[in-house]
Formats: C-alpha cells, sequence, structure tokens
C-alpha cells in the first residue's frame, strides 16, 4: 500500500497540509435579507409528557420492518434469508450453469479430439499446406 504513494506525486502532500475550510461571512447583515432568527419549519412536540416515543426507545433492536419488536425481528429474518441465502445460491447455481459463453470450452475439445486423431494417425497435426493450393487465386503480374 505504501508503495502506492509516490504515485500520487506532490501533490500528496498539499492534499495533507491543507485541511477543508468552511467560509463564513464576517459582515454585517444588511436589512431583513440577513436576518439571523431561525424559525422552526415543524412546531415541536408538546412537552406534556405524552410526547412521541422514539421507535429505538421502545425497542432498541428496531430492524425497520415492522413497530412491533417480534414482528420486527421475523420480518429481518426472513428478509435476509431470501435476499442473502437464496440470492446467492440460485444466483451462483444459475451463473455456474450458465451456457459456454463463445463455445471457448466446446472448441478447445474438438482441438484436442482432431490432435489425439491425427496424433493416432501418424499425421502432422498442421498440414504444410494449410489452405488447398489449387484453390488459392493469386493476382497475375499485369493485375499488381
Amino acid at each position: 500500500m505504501l508503495s502506492r504513494l509516490p504515485r500520487f506525486g506532490r501533490t500528496f502532500p498539499r492534499l495533507l497540509s491543507d485541511p477543508p475550510a468552511r467560509f463564513v461571512s464576517q459582515s454585517k447583515p444588511i436589512g431583513a435579507a440577513g436576518s439571523t432568527a431561525v424559525t422552526e419549519l415543524h412546531p415541536g412536540a408538546e412537552q406534556t409528557g405524552h410526547g412521541e416515543v422514539s421507535r429505538y426507545v421502545k425497542n432498541p433492536d428496531y430492524h425497520g420492518f415492522s413497530s412491533d419488536p417480534e414482528v420486527d425481528v421475523w420480518n429481518m429474518r426472513v428478509g435476509f434469508f431470501f435476499g442473502i441465502s437464496v440470492a446467492l445460491v440460485i444466483g451462483g447455481t444459475f451463473i455456474h450453469y450458465l451456457p459456454d459463453h463463445g463455445m471457448r470450452q466446446w472448441a478447445r475439445r474438438e482441438a484436442e479430439r482432431v490432435i489425439q486423431l491425427r496424433e493416432m494417425k501418424n499425421l502432422p497435426l498442421i498440414d504444410e499446406n494449410y489452405y488447398d493450393p489449387n484453390k488459392i487465386v493469386l493476382a497475375t503480374a499485369e493485375e499488381v
């Protein structure tokens, strides 16, 4: 990992020396556009003691599937079973049994079979004239 650091050259030390900065205006606000009043977008909950309780307070092991703790755990386990186990097993099996792309495996098997046949007949693996010389049409001296 450290062997890759010289690749950064002069930029790496510069990144470490200049931390990201946040620019804040120090000028005085002009008019209503610069007011510093903070307004709440949503009114706060009434503090009468009967406010809404967070789901994480009711159920510290909340997984986000249901507000009922029993159903939440059950839905989480079912979701992970189908999402992880079934997807990996069925997906992996599907990918493993996909047909031979480009027929590469078939071509290799066929080449091995042809080599064995030619070796049994004591023939060279590749003929000197791979193409039949009688079928090759050459340009005449006038056409060149």
